[in-house]
């Protein structure tokens, strides 16, 4: 049976690492005092949420991953945190070791939210091991971790903000579809918004803010930038439809007289002595447009121009 012991001693942010990350301190004992040469170690860190007390305003951030708290003693099962391996270099007696286990901001992940919700005091965590490890005086035996080795870990609230601020300070994290991303970036850029921040609060100003219970509606003030932009962005006016205007009647316009029929109202050239007076044939409109505009006057002609003598 291996005599190998595995203690957490302590939580810390890991302040140089390239994205969010927290820093296990082991410490590992071989209680036997024989030389162990190295030891290649997997380590399951498990939350078991139901091991602590939690204030009101944590319980409603609970509600996402456990429901109502009368339903707790049921659905308030341990969740995986992460599985991590570390390689232990030789030693004799004991040895502390660290095991960085790299996070993550996503709000979708439970682990994520039950960190989130905590305000103070502790996170329970569980430690569990297995692996391989390799000893011996004269060669090396290789023997497995008991699977059974496990190590309580409390690891307080505060260092997982301080983690998270390192990265990510005063700011949140939002996962979206790919679509929805694709139509963000597009009103962002059509509106030449410097931020996502202002990307945001524009959508939110522009939409119509839900009132508090039992209050009245309390508008969203949106910043210079923000409401110049959205002053800019053209409203889409409602078609009109176009009233019936009555048409006046339109003026009748004099016939136009023929040139021709004209020339027939004009009076007839003198003949010459010994000449007879001959009769020019004229077109029948041209001769029915003579007689009604010049009929009374020939009938009261009395000039010898008027009358056309027969040869």
């Amino acid at each position: 049976m291996s005599d190998l012991g595995f203690t957490c001693t302590g939580v810390t942010a890991d302040p140089y690492a390239a994205g969010p990350t927290l820093v296990f301190r082991l410490r590992v004992t071989a209680s036997s005092g024989e030389r162990v040469h190295a030891i290649a170690l997997r380590c399951q860190i498990r939350i078991e949420p139901a091991l602590r007390r939690y204030a009101p305003a944590e319980a409603d951030r609970l509600g996402d991953l456990f429901g109502e708290p009368s339903r707790w003693s049921r659905s308030m099962q341990p969740l995986q945190f992460a599985h991590v391996s570390v390689m232990v270099p030789g030693f004799t007696g004991e040895t502390e070791v660290d095991l960085p286990v790299p996070c993550t901001y996503d709000m979708d992940i439970a682990a994520t939210k039950y960190f989130e919700a905590l305000r103070d005091g502790e996170a329970p965590l569980t430690l569990l091991f297995s692996g391989t490890a390799f000893r011996g005086r004269g060669g090396f035996q290789v023997q497995p971790v008991p699977w059974d080795r496990e190590a309580p870990c409390r690891m307080p609230a505060r260092v997982w903000r301080e983690m998270i601020d390192q990265h990510f300070p005063g700011c949140g994290w939002l996962r979206l579809p790919r679509d929805t991303m694709d139509e963000l970036l597009a009103f962002r850029s059509r509106h030449a918004l410097p931020s996502w921040q202002e990307t945001v609060t524009t959508l939110l100003a522009a939409a119509e803010p839900t009132p508090p219970a039992g209050g009245a509606r309390v508008p969203v003030a949106p910043s210079p930038a923000v409401a110049e932009s959205v002053a800019a962005e053209p409203v889409a006016a409602e078609p009109v439809a176009a009233e019936p205007v009555a048409a006046e009647p339109a003026a009748a316009e004099p016939a136009a007289v023929e040139p021709a029929a004209a020339e027939s109202t004009a009076p007839a050239a003198t003949p010459l002595p010994g000449e007879a007076r001959v009769p020019v044939a004229s077109s029948p409109a041209t001769a029915t447009a003579t007689a009604t505009a010049a009929a009374p006057a020939t009938a009261t002609a009395t000039s010898p121009e008027a009358r056309v003598t027969a040869p």
